[in-house]
């Protein structure tokens, strides 16, 4: 009987991605898929690091598997991901029953940790020295129709509140050929989006000193890929999209019309404190040049509360941005104080905690409001839609589906539709989806 595996995937799509690499290298060493941590000899939890939170999660469901292996001694239990890089061997100390802690440089050498832990070693590999990927890798892909692929990993900008360049490291373009395989070979096994990821998308080939390898023109290349897909791409930095990386968007039709572009604050003095690299008119310069240059886009936006020495009265400023730019959607966040960032040393400036939970919960009305509005402005619209999943609610058989822009839409079906393209007219908006009906 093979033994099995079991990965808790925390964060990110690039996290979610490395899974779905770590998944193909277990396969490839005779492991199988369980969903059943119970049943698991070797368990995994990927984790991220961007707030404490998320790092509290990983280690409580670690220490659930650690009193699991008091019954079962032969289980193995690993760590990887951007909590690993933060901690490294200091968690042998603190969870003595982990047997393999890796960060995210060395992903690509995941094969012989598994064997070395196999035979009995505690395995700690973290550097700075990215593994080089290998030519061929298997991957187990996890989304239904879409398709998670990395292009540049790591930054280089250092916000002072982000731990990213100190676990991810500085910014690393794959290159092309590698790219364009990886989505011919998703085409062919039949997903229907492509999705580009890196924590500074826009910044891609950048490090590989050609002229001609940037995000425009890979999109350019991708686009030429036989068959009916979608193309996305997160996260931009605002002042990294170029005139170019528009007109790329504007020329290929499979490539959605939507950007993912962090604003943070919509204050000048805050974004100079978190070392962005734009002000609030800049901002406003760069989101309307996209918006007028499209009969119909989304764009969608991050923003932290609560950030240290942030003033009432800058904090309206961030308000006030969503506001007038209306943006479609936001990810909104309490400002949580990471290790090593310049920030996270700011403790005489630090806001308490009652007014950031207070600041938040109205970014987080805001942020419903012009959602809900964003929503509405489709009803009585048709647009075609990929189809991801079918689900039954309220007894009626439901598809769920989105729109090239990324919104949930809900509609009737009793025919399964998952993977396909199809035509609806929206119907009802609510603040986090749409409903809809099937049109010819």
């Amino acid at each position: 009987m093979s033994k099995k595996f079991y990965i808790e995937t925390m964060g990110c799509q690039m996290n979610k991605s490395d899974t779905e690499r770590l998944e193909g290298m277990f396969m490839e060493l005779g492991y199988d898929k369980t969903t059943d941590q119970k049943e698991a000899d070797f368990l995994i939890v990927s984790t991220c690091a961007i707030r404490q939170t998320s790092v509290d999660k990983a280690y409580s469901q670690l220490g659930v598997w650690g009193k699991r292996k008091k019954n079962r001694p032969d289980i193995k239990i690993g760590i990887c991901g951007c909590a690993a890089e933060i901690d490294k061997d200091a968690l042998f100390k603190r969870m003595p029953y982990l047997d393999l802690i890796f960060g995210t440089h060395n992903i690509f050498k995941f094969p012989e940790f598994v064997k070395r832990v196999e035979n009995g070693e505690k395995v700690c590999e973290i550097t700075t020295i990215p593994y080089p990927e290998p030519e061929e890798l298997k991957l187990n892909r996890q989304d239904t129709v879409g398709a998670w692929i990395p292009i540049i990993e790591g930054c280089n900008n250092f916000c002072t509140y982000c731990v990213v360049p100190f676990t991810r490291g500085r910014e690393r373009s794959r290159r092309p050929e590698l790219i364009i395989k990886e989505a011919q070979k998703a085409i062919a096994d039949g997903k229907k989006e492509i999705t580009l990821l890196g924590q500074n998308v826009d910044s891609y080939g950048k490090d590989l000193h050609d002229p001609n390898i940037t995000l425009a023109n890979l999109l350019r290349e991708l686009n030429k890929i036989e068959g009916k897909f979608r193309i996305k791409f997160v996260t931009s930095y605002p002042t990294d999209i170029t005139d170019d990386l528009i007109e790329a968007v504007a020329e290929c039709d499979k490539v959605s019309k939507f950007f993912h572009i962090p604003m943070q604050s919509g204050n000048s003095r805050v974004l100079k404190a978190m070392n962005r690299r734009y002000d609030r008119e800049q901002y406003y310069e760069i989101y309307n040049k996209i918006r007028n240059r499209y009969d119909e886009v989304e764009i969608t936006s991050d923003f932290i509360a609560g950030f240290p020495g942030e003033t009432e009265e800058e904090f309206q400023d961030t308000l006030s941005a969503i506001e007038e730019l209306k943006i479609d959607y936001s990810n909104t966040a309490i400002y949580s104080p990471r290790p090593f960032t310049k920030a996270g040393r700011m403790t005489d400036i630090f806001i308490p905690d009652e007014v950031k939970e207070e600041r938040f919960q109205r970014l987080h009305e805001t942020n419903c409001k012009m959602t809900l509005a964003s929503n509405q402005k489709l009803v009585g619209k048709v647009y075609e839609v990929l189809c991801e999943s079918q689900k039954e609610k309220h007894g009626k058989m439901m598809m769920n589906a989105r729109t090239t822009t990324g919104k949930l839409i809900h509609f009737p079906s009793e025919k399964d539709l998952t993977g396909e393209f199809v035509n609806v007219k929206i119907t009802k908006a609510q603040t986090w989806c749409l409903y809809a009906e099937l049109v010819d």
